[in-house]
C-alpha cells in the first residue's frame, strides 16, 4: 500500500489520541492527588501545578515500555499483515472509542479506568475486523491484563493498610505522638525516595545504562541515595518541623537547609490572637455606588484558563458524609501535619508512576498509526515509540488534568472515606509501589483500581466497615463494568461503519 494515501486517517488518529490523553488526564488525575487535596495537604491549584510536571516527565521518559503491551499484545496483529491500512484504521477508531467513553464518564463524574477503556476499544475493533479469533484472549494478552485488574486493588489495599497500621500503632496512637512522628519522618522519607529511585534507575530512558542495570544493583544505588536524603531530613527537615509546628516559628520551606544556623524566628499568631485583634469601628460610612467594570478580554481568558483549578473538591460540608467521617478516629493535628510534606512527596511519586503507565493507552495506538503511515507495514512487537509522540500525548494528559481534573477528584477524595495526611500518605505510597512495579514488568494496570483499593485498605484500619462509603464503591464498580463493553461497542461500530461502507 502507498502509506501516504491515508494521511487523513493519520490526522484523525492524532486528534483522537489527543482526546484520549485529555480524557485520561481529566479522569485519572484523581488517582495521584485526590487524597492530598482532600486531606488539605495541597490546594487544587498546587496539585495541578505539580502534576503537570510529574505526569509529563513520567510519560515522556518512562512510558515507552508499557506502550508495547497495548499496541501489540491484545490483538493477533499478523492478521492485518495483508491489510495494514485496516490496522491503521482500527487503531484510530480504538482511540476514538476510548476517548469518547472516558470524556463522557468524566462529564458524568464516573471514575473509570482509561486502561479498561482502550483495552475494550481495541477488542471491539478486533472483533469487528476479524471476529473473536483476532483477540489474544489467553494470559499472554487480555487474560494477563484482566488478572491485574483484580490483583492490583487487593495488593494496593494490603500494602497501604500495612503502611497505615505501622504509622497508627508506632506514631499516631502513642503518647507524645508528635515526638514519635518526628523520629519516624526520616524512615518514611527513605521509603518514599527508595521506591521512586529504584523505579527510575531500573526502567530508565530506553537505551540508557540504567535500563540495562540489574535489579539488585539498582536497589543498592537507590538505597544509598535514599539514605543520604533521609539523613538530610533527620538533621535539617525534622528540626525545621519541630520549630515550625511545635514552636510556631514563622519559617518558610527555603529555611530547611539553614535551620541549624537560624536564630529564633517570630511566632506565628494563634487564631485566637487574630480574632481578638483591634475592635472594628462601628461608625457609619457613606457608600458610593460604583458601576462594576466590564471584564476585559484578558480577565475573561484568565477566568477560562483558571476555571479548572478554582473548585472546591474536599466535600467536608457534605452532610451525607457526616456519619462516615465521624466513624474515623481523629488524631493529634500537629502529628498529622508532620505527614503533610511527605504526603506531597508520595503524591508526586504516584503521579510520576501514573504518567509512565497510563500514557501507553494513547501512545500505543497512535504509534501504530504513525508507523504504518510511514512504512506501509504492520509494525513489529517492540518497535520503538518516537519521542514526539510521547511528548504529544503527555501534553494531552496535562491539558486534561489542568482543565477538567477537578470533576473526578471531587468524586473520589473524601467521598470514599475520611482522609487525613497520614491516611493519604499510606494510600498514595501503597498505590505508587503497586503501579511502579507493574509498569517495570510491562503490565498495564488500572491506577484507578489501585488508589480505590488503597483507600479502602486504609479506611478499614478504622475498625468500622461503616467508615467507608460502600455506596460510592458500588458506583465505581458499576462504572468499571460498563467501561469495557461501552468502549468496545463504540470502537467496533465506528470501525464497521467506515471499513464496510460502500466503496467507489
Amino acid at each position: 500500500m502507498d502509506p501516504h494515501q491515508y494521511t487523513h486517517i493519520f490526522v484523525l488518529g492524532m486528534i483522537f489520541a489527543f482526546g484520549d490523553a485529555y480524557g485520561m488526564g481529566a479522569n485519572d488525575v484523581a488517582n495521584s492527588f485526590a487524597t492530598s487535596v482532600s486531606s488539605g495537604s495541597l490546594t487544587l491549584g498546587q496539585a495541578v501545578f505539580i502534576a503537570i510536571f510529574t505526569e509529563f516527565i513520567g510519560a515522556f521518559f518512562l512510558g515507552a515500555k508499557t506502550a508495547d503491551t497495548i499496541r501489540s499484545k491484545i490483538l493477533h496483529t499478523n492478521l492485518f499483515n495483508a491489510r495494514a491500512d485496516l490496522l491503521m484504521l482500527g487503531m484510530t477508531t480504538s482511540v476514538a472509542g476510548s476517548a469518547a467513553w472516558v470524556i463522557f464518564a468524566t462529564r458524568m463524574g464516573w471514575p473509570v479506568s482509561s486502561t479498561h477503556s482502550i483495552t475494550g476499544a481495541v477488542i471491539g475493533m478486533g472483533i469487528a475486523a476479524f471476529g473473536g479469533n483476532a483477540v489474544v484472549w489467553g494470559y499472554k494478552g487480555v487474560g494477563k491484563i484482566v488478572t491485574s485488574w483484580f490483583v492490583s486493588p487487593v495488593v494496593a489495599a494490603i500494602i497501604s493498610a500495612i503502611l497505615f497500621l505501622i504509622t497508627k500503632y508506632l506514631v499516631l496512637e502513642r503518647e507524645n505522638s508528635f515526638e514519635k512522628g518526628l523520629k519516624a519522618i526520616p524512615f518514611f522519607v527513605f521509603l518514599t525516595f527508595f521506591i521512586n529511585l529504584t523505579f527510575i534507575i531500573v526502567k530508565g530512558t530506553p537505551g540508557s545504562a540504567g535500563a540495562k542495570m540489574s535489579f539488585g544493583k539498582a536497589c543498592w544505588i537507590s538505597a544509598c541515595a535514599a539514605a543520604v536524603i533521609a539523613a538530610f531530613s533527620y538533621v535539617f527537615y525534622s528540626a525545621w518541623l519541630r520549630r515550625k509546628i511545635k514552636n510556631r516559628e514563622d519559617l518558610k520551606w527555603y529555611h530547611i537547609p539553614l535551620v541549624p544556623f537560624l536564630s529564633e524566628r517570630p511566632k506565628i499568631p494563634e487564631i485566637s490572637d487574630i480574632e481578638s485583634g483591634p475592635e472594628k469601628s462601628t461608625g457609619s460610612v457613606d457608600l458610593v455606588e460604583t458601576e462594576e467594570p466590564e471584564k476585559s478580554l484578558f480577565n475573561k481568558t484568565k477566568g477560562l484558563l483558571m476555571h479548572g483549578i478554582k473548585k472546591d473538591v474536599r466535600n467536608l460540608k457534605n452532610t451525607e458524609l457526616t456519619d462516615i467521617h465521624a466513624r474515623a478516629k481523629k488524631y493529634n493535628s500537629d502529628t498529622e501535619f508532620l505527614f503533610t510534606f511527605i504526603q506531597v512527596f508520595s503524591a508526586c511519586s504516584a503521579s510520576f508512576a501514573h504518567g509512565s503507565n497510563d500514557v501507553a493507552n494513547a501512545v500505543g495506538p497512535l504509534a501504530s498509526v504513525y508507523q504504518i503511515w510511514q512504512s506501509g507495514k504492520v509494525p513489529s512487537s517492540g518497535a520503538s515509540v518516537p519521542s514526539w509522540i510521547m511528548a504529544y500525548c503527555a501534553f494531552g494528559i496535562d491539558v486534561g488534568l489542568a482543565t477538567y481534573g477537578y470533576n473526578i477528584m471531587k468524586a473520589l477524595g473524601n467521598n470514599i472515606t475520611y482522609t487525613t495526611p497520614s491516611r493519604g500518605f499510606a494510600a498514595e505510597l501503597g498505590t505508587s509501589l503497586t503501579v511502579v512495579v507493574a509498569s517495570q514488568l510491562g503490565l498495564p494496570i488500572s491506577t484507578t483500581h489501585c488508589i480505590t483499593g488503597a483507600m479502602a485498605g486504609v479506611g478499614l484500619c478504622n475498625g468500622d466497615i461503616r467508615a467507608i462509603n460502600w455506596k460510592m464503591y458500588a458506583y465505581c464498580f458499576f462504572s468499571w463494568v460498563m467501561t469495557l463493553p461501552a468502549a468496545g461497542l463504540v470502537s467496533g461500530l465506528f470501525f464497521a461503519l467506515v471499513a464496510y461502507s460502500p466503496q467507489k
